[in-house]
């Protein structure tokens, strides 16, 4: 239940103000609330995480405890650096309106975000993988569907500072972690 719950959380806030969902917001706005479009972006997010999931799961079988600790500590510094580094490209001038267009997008995005390595640093590390992807799944949908549903807030100055503070703050725990578990 843990491995849902920050599972949960953590894609949650790492979703805010994240590429995917700026772009869907952008999409949004340009196109209308379109309902389709919606339904979309959450079939890349479940798609997405359920890719992490199960790399999380084949990793627990194939590593040692010691191995898939030091794996969730290098996914969280992975995750904390997109945070850090990466943030949403300008928005396209003419977006298309193909809906497999923005599926391919947007799972292309997710797959290297920083809450799909949330998800695998959670399944990982607690061996808990599919609680783990079906929390991240839920976490992420809800914060696709508030871009969708309140374009403006994606793009707040506000979610920008609070991405690189979520960063900063996951790279600092997998580096403390990280020490934990070499002195161990």
């Amino acid at each position: 239940m843990s491995g849902f719950l920050f599972a949960f959380l953590a894609t949650l806030l790492a979703t805010f103000g994240a590429r995917d969902q700026v772009m869907v917001a952008h999409l949004t706005r340009v196109q209308g609330a379109r309902p389709v479009l919606l339904v979309t972006a959450l079939v890349a997010t479940g798609l997405s995480t359920a890719v992490a999931a199960w790399l999380a799961s084949r990793m627990v079988t194939d590593m040692v405890p010691d191995a898939r600790a030091l794996f969730g500590v290098l996914a969280l510094l992975i995750g904390g650096g997109e945070m850090l580094l990466l943030g949403p490209r300008k928005a396209a001038a003419e977006p298309t309106h193909s809906l497999f267009a923005a599926l391919i997008v947007i799972f292309s995005q997710q797959l290297t975000d920083a809450a799909r390595f949330l998800v695998l640093a959670l399944g990982v590390g607690t061996a808990a993988w599919l609680t783990a992807g079906i929390g991240g799944a839920l976490g992420s949908g809800i914060a696709i569907a508030a871009g969708w549903a309140v374009p403006d807030l994606a793009q707040a100055a506000g979610l920008r500072v609070w991405r690189r503070v979520a960063g900063a703050a996951l790279v600092a725990i997998g580096v403390f972690v990280g020490g934990c578990v070499l002195i161990a």
